[in-house]
């Protein structure tokens, strides 16, 4: 009889960030979006460079950004002038070029978010738009010369973007028009082989999202009416924004990838 030939499973070479360093920007707690992607790209074999918000949030963010070997750990706070620069000009010095960028910060002032949009302040405004959207383009100004041979820049976004969601208020504008950044970024940097994502999760608890009205109501409606009936984890978040980040991804670009369980077909 003929011999049987074991089948080899072989790595798959494009999903894998082994060899890629980038920086990942959002990191606040264990369950934060942001975690769940670095732990992730990490166990793809990527490098990190992680930042803190603050001294107030580093003691939360060391243990994580040990547990992942961050090669760069340093505060950041993009309403602080210098501080965006200065972590660009430490990821220069050290690394020398860049692979990826994961932009997944955002804020509102809480009586802005809470209100009804058509009352929000001009500043509460500005503040939600420079904070949620304006950085990440200013990431990428500061991203664009470091990535040499191409690479991928990821931000957060949210289905309030596209869809009316009323405890979401003002950050629903804000989101679409990161969303429309993203589409713009894409086209403005793909000759130089960058792609541009957004990833919009469903919901999930996390610090950030705790600051929504009636955020417990949206959970409880996601589950029930997403057809998987149930939510996603920051690990599932992780698992596409990495893949996003990999070469196994290198034909696309300027898409809203959405991980919420399908929420958005029927939402």
């Amino acid at each position: 009889m003929p011999s049987e030939t074991a089948v080899v499973q072989q790595p798959n070479p494009f999903a894998s960030l082994a060899g890629k360093r980038g920086l990942v920007v959002g990191v606040a707690n264990e369950h934060s979006i942001a975690y769940g992607c670095a732990r992730a790209i990490h166990q793809l074999g990527g490098a990190l460079a992680l930042t803190y918000l603050n001294d107030r949030a580093k003691p939360y963010v060391a243990p994580l950004a040990d547990e992942l070997g961050a090669e760069i750990f340093m505060p950041l706070d993009v309403e602080q002038p210098g501080q965006l620069e200065a972590v660009f000009e430490r990821i220069t010095q050290q690394w020398g070029k860049l692979d990826f960028v994961l932009h997944a910060i955002a804020y509102a002032p809480k009586d802005d978010l809470h209100g009804r949009v058509v009352d929000c302040s001009a500043e509460g405004f500005a503040r939600a738009m420079n904070v949620s959207c304006h950085s990440f383009i200013r990431m990428a100004h500061l991203a664009e010369p470091l990535m040499t041979d191409g690479g991928a820049m990821v931000t957060m976004s949210y289905y309030g973007a596209q869809k009316v969601i009323g405890s979401y208020g003002m950050m629903g504008p804000v989101k679409a028009a990161l969303e429309s950044t993203v589409r713009y970024l894409a086209i403005e940097l793909g000759p130089k082989r960058i792609r541009v994502h957004a990833v919009s999760p469903g919901p999930i608890k996390t610090r950030a999202a705790s600051g929504i009205d009636h955020f417990d109501a949206l959970l409880e409606q996601a589950a029930q009416r997403a057809p998987e009936h149930q939510l996603v984890s920051i690990d599932e978040v992780g698992a596409v924004t990495a893949m996003l980040l990999t070469d196994a991804a290198r034909g696309m670009t300027g898409n809203i990838a959405f991980v919420d369980a399908g929420y958005h077909i029927v939402g």
